[in-house]
């Protein structure tokens, strides 16, 4: 086997490796909430019809995530900083760079998670639009939507998406460590607005996104569809008059706007392409 097969493979093994305990846990504590406070009735998550499909997303997007992170860090350290070396690119990203790194890493993290949040919310909004949507379509094809459907994205929607923003910002100077403080959270975060809870948070709907409020978002056009662009911060949608939440409604009826998508994991990836 050559090295840089290796190389995959092992990050392949480590990666699925933390992700096993993250995901009996995440499966423990929806499959309670879900069984008190669902949002919808319906069969429990694991008995989905296109559970497969979402388990092969939950397992390849991180995979896919981290290594073409990486890959787009040392391409844009060449590029734009004209650093090749290998130990160069360790120091240079380790624990960021310029003005940025000297901030504290909690100003770091809180930086990083409002600035990574607004420019997502425009990039949603871009992928609702004209020939972007092909990609972002295979996120809102589920007719069940629980917490283990946060990981269905198309490759090109992740890489122009969070992988994007991600690359921005770190290759900015913002510390990788920042990563340890929020990656906990994002994915939990995730996994809860997907979730099939019907938690609104009341008052502080507006300061942190809800099941309620995302699953809005995935309802049809006429319904909700094109609203409710933001992944962790409402207060965007309030701003550029994309919110939506009625009161004494819940959201019904998912994924009708692409009833005609591949229901398996390599059919969705193809999907786009076809189109």
């Amino acid at each position: 086997m050559s090295s840089l097969p290796m190389q995959v493979a092992l990050m392949l093994g480590e990666t699925i490796q933390k992700m096993l305990p993250v995901t009996l846990v995440l499966a423990a504590v929806f499959t309670v909430l879900e069984h008190f406070w669902a949002c919808n009735p319906g069969a429990p998550w694991w008995r989905k019809r296109e559970i497969l499909t979402d388990i092969c997303y939950w397992f390849f997007v991180p995979v896919f995530a981290r290594t073409m992170r990486i890959g787009l860090l040392i391409v844009g350290a060449g590029v734009v900083f004209n650093i090749h070396d290998a130990d160069e690119l360790i120091a240079f990203y380790d624990n960021g760079h310029g003005p940025l790194a000297q901030l504290p890493l909690w100003a770091q993290a809180v930086l990083f998670l409002v600035l990574s949040d607004f420019m997502l919310y425009w990039l949603h909004r871009l992928f609702h639009d004209g020939g972007f949507w092909k990609y972002h379509a295979i996120h809102h094809s589920s007719e069940e939507i629980g917490w283990i459907s946060a990981a269905r994205f198309h490759p090109v929607n992740l890489v122009l998406g969070t992988i994007g923003v991600d690359v921005v910002l770190l290759m900015a100077g913002i510390s990788p460590n920042v990563m340890i403080w929020l990656g906990p959270f994002t994915t939990f975060h995730s996994a809860f607005v997907h979730a099939n809870l019907n938690w609104t948070f009341g008052p502080f709907r507006y300061l942190l996104a809800t099941p309620v409020f995302h699953r809005w978002h995935h309802t049809s056009i006429e319904e909700g569809g094109n609203t409710n662009f933001a992944g962790t911060f409402p207060i965007w949608d309030v701003l550029f008059g994309t919110f939506r939440m009625p009161q004494g409604r819940l959201p019904q009826d998912y994924g009708k706007d692409e009833a005609t998508m591949p229901k398996e994991f390599g059919g969705q990836l193809a999907f786009p392409f076809r189109r």
